[in-house]
């Protein structure tokens, strides 16, 4: 395994994801668990960047956070960027409620590695998809609800989502690079 990298977040899940993602490329990651600042922005890297500042500035080590938006065609990208704000105010419910018969929507994952005060590397990717009807499954946060293009079951459902979640692609993204950064400095 390579040196260990530092995922921050006060988000169980979440690390548990990233960690088994990373493990698979050799790379070992451990929790720095705490909550960093929500920033209300325009952009997911806008939030993820500063959450990596803020990240680096707290434990002085080489640190990746996640931030991740679910974008519904029909609420003109709601809740976007605002998502994690919309989960805790709203809930699946809330969001299953907002929606008619049209349910297109875009889940994107913005991975923010810092090793640096002010140098911020952003991996990104998103996944189509559409909102199911009711909710299914009982995974965390908006995986019961989400079914990505191609499936016809919601993240909680798949047994595979590690494998094909914007959360998967994006921290796939990373590896690859962070791996060839590695080979390449020696």
């Amino acid at each position: 395994m390579l040196s260990s990298l530092y995922f921050v977040s006060s988000n169980q899940n979440k690390f548990e994801e990233a960690r088994s993602i990373l493990a698979t490329f050799g790379i070992s990651l451990k929790l720095f668990k705490c909550n960093l600042e929500e920033i209300q922005a325009e952009t997911l890297q806008e939030v993820a960047q500063h959450k990596a500042t803020q990240a680096y500035l707290l434990c002085s080590k080489p640190v990746i956070v996640e931030d991740a938006g679910l974008f519904i065609k029909s609420l003109k990208g709601f809740p976007g960027p605002y998502s994690s704000f919309a989960f805790d105010t709203l809930g699946n419910r809330g969001i299953l409620k907002l929606l008619s018969k049209q349910r297109s929507a875009t889940f994107r994952s913005v991975i923010a590695y810092c090793e640096r005060k002010g140098d911020v590397m952003l991996f990104e990717s998103s996944v189509e998809g559409k909102i199911s009807k009711k909710l299914q499954g009982k995974r965390w946060g908006f995986d019961p609800i989400f079914i990505p293009e191609g499936r016809t079951l919601t993240y909680s459902q798949l047994k595979n989502k590690n494998q094909v979640s914007h959360r998967s692609l994006a921290l796939k993204k990373f590896a690859n690079w962070y791996l060839h950064r590695q080979i390449s400095s020696g």
